[in-house]
This record gives structure tokens, C-alpha cells and sequence, in this order.
């Protein structure tokens, strides 16, 4: 079963360096729909390993000068707070019990859900914005917004370790259409690792993460994401990001049913 763990790992990474986002997406539903993984521990596990591969993509960033500090904190005086909010919930309410794991897989289903739709309109939207000025937030009213913001992601990322990736990226886009792709994807790498590191230390403190598996995903996703970062100069990004909508939004659906 390890080999299978490896593999699935490097498929993940291979799709998420050819793509940019995926990896709670894909990683999640994958360990419970096709290992049958519990969700509670699929969500801790998964936590556990963004943390880690974040903290990587987030030295790279930095040496680069694409992180926006400023944002990363407003988005983790939301964030930080609402993760340790969602796992006394969870720890209250009981995350191994059966009928908080169909929440958890519910929640899990209507995030990658909004996944699809952060991957398929974020062009759209961004026009929208940009087509008026005046639609863009300013002040306190920006400020307000990304704390929000982040408390909104902080609760999905905990509950389900989906939306720090393609969804965050797309709010930082709506709320700050001047920064660059770089510096979105940068800054939403940042904010992610202490809002991953908490929310999976919460679920160790839960008793939900796998640290086996944790290591084998471990193991494929690093040359998977080496690889498919060569490789997505080759592959059309509307063809890449179309794939990965059409096979999230047939996750959600298998997720629900």
C-alpha cells in the first residue's frame, strides 16, 4: 500500500507543479475515495503535508521578492484565530465519530466545488474588477475584507485542508488585482504555511494525522512537483487548468454521492 501512497503522492505533485493548485483538492478526496481513508485523518494528514511542502515553496518565494508581507498578516489575523476556532469545534464535537465525518466530507465536496469555480472564472472576475475602478477596495474597507478573508479560509482549510491554494489565490486577486502572478502565488504560499502548521498541529492534538502515509506522500510528491513544473512550459495552461476542473468537479460529484 505504500507504493500505491508514493505514486498517488507524485501524481498530486506532478498535477500541482504543472498547474499551481490541486494539492488539497486532489489529495483529500483521493486518500478518501480511493484508499478509504477516514476523512478526519485525510484532512489532518493532508494539512500536515501542505505545511511542509509550503514552508519549501514559501524560502523559494521570499528569495525572490514575491511575497507581500503585509497581506500574509492580514490574512493570518483572520486566518490563525478561525483555525483554532474550527479545531476546539472539531475536538468538541469529535472528529472520529461518524457523523462529524460525513460533515468533514461534505465540507471537503463543497470546497473542491469552489476550486473548480476559482479555476474556471478567476479570468472573468479579475476583468470584472479591473473594468471598474471604483469596484476595487480601498483603506479599512481592504483591510476589513482580507481579514475576513482569511477567517473564511482559515475554517475551510481546517475542516476540510482545502482552500489555501486555487480559492485564496483567487480572493487575493479580487482584493489586490495589481499584484502580479508571481506575487499572488507567492503571497498565498506564505500566509499558508502557519495556517497549515496550526490547523495540523491541531489535527495531531486530534489524533488525526497518519504519519506513515504522511511520509510516502511525502516521498512521490517532491519529484512530482520538480517534474511538472518542467513540464508545464510544454502543456497550454487553459488545457492544464481545464483537466484539472473538469477532474475536481467529478470528485465533488463522487463526493456527494
Amino acid at each position: 500500500m505504500s507504493i500505491q501512497y508514493i505514486l498517488s503522492g507524485f501524481a498530486v505533485g506532478l498535477l500541482v507543479g504543472m498547474t499551481g493548485v490541486g494539492g488539497g483538492s486532489l489529495m483529500t478526496p483521493l486518500l478518501t475515495l480511493l484508499f478509504g481513508v477516514t476523512p478526519s485523518v485525510a484532512v489532518g494528514t493532508d494539512l500536515a503535508f501542505a505545511s511542509i511542502t509550503k514552508t519549501a515553496g514559501t524560502v523559494t518565494h521570499r528569495s525572490r521578492g514575491t511575497v507581500h508581507w503585509d497581506i500574509v498578516g492580514r490574512l493570518c489575523l483572520g486566518a490563525l484565530p478561525a483555525a483554532l476556532v474550527a479545531t476546539l469545534a472539531l475536538q468538541y464535537l469529535g472528529p472520529l465519530n461518524a457523523s462529524i465525518g460525513k460533515v468533514i466530507r461534505y465540507s471537503i465536496a463543497v470546497s473542491v466545488l469552489l476550486t473548480v469555480v476559482a479555476i474556471l472564472f478567476r479570468g472573468k472576475m479579475l476583468a470584472w474588477v479591473n473594468a471598474k475602478p471604483s469596484r476595487q477596495l480601498q483603506g479599512r474597507g481592504l483591510v476589513a475584507a482580507t481579514v475576513v478573508s482569511g477567517a473564511v479560509l482559515g475554517t475551510l482549510v481546517t475542516i476540510s485542508s482545502i482552500g489555501a491554494g486555487a480559492i485564496g489565490a483567487t480572493l487575493l486577486v479580487m482584493l489586490y488585482p495589481r499584484l502580479t502572478p508571481a506575487e499572488v502565488a507567492g503571497t498565498d504560499i506564505a500566509y499558508a504555511v502557519p495556517l497549515t502548521a496550526i490547523a495540523a498541529f491541531g489535527h495531531w492534538w486530534l489524533g488525526s494525522i497518519n504519519w506513515a502515509l504522511l511520509s510516502a506522500l511525502l516521498i512521490g510528491s517532491l519529484p512530482g512537483i520538480t517534474i511538472g513544473s518542467w513540464a508545464a512550459r510544454a502543456v497550454p495552461e487553459k488545457v492544464l487548468r481545464g483537466l484539472l476542473a473538469m477532474t475536481l468537479a467529478g470528485v465533488a460529484v463522487k463526493l456527494l454521492h
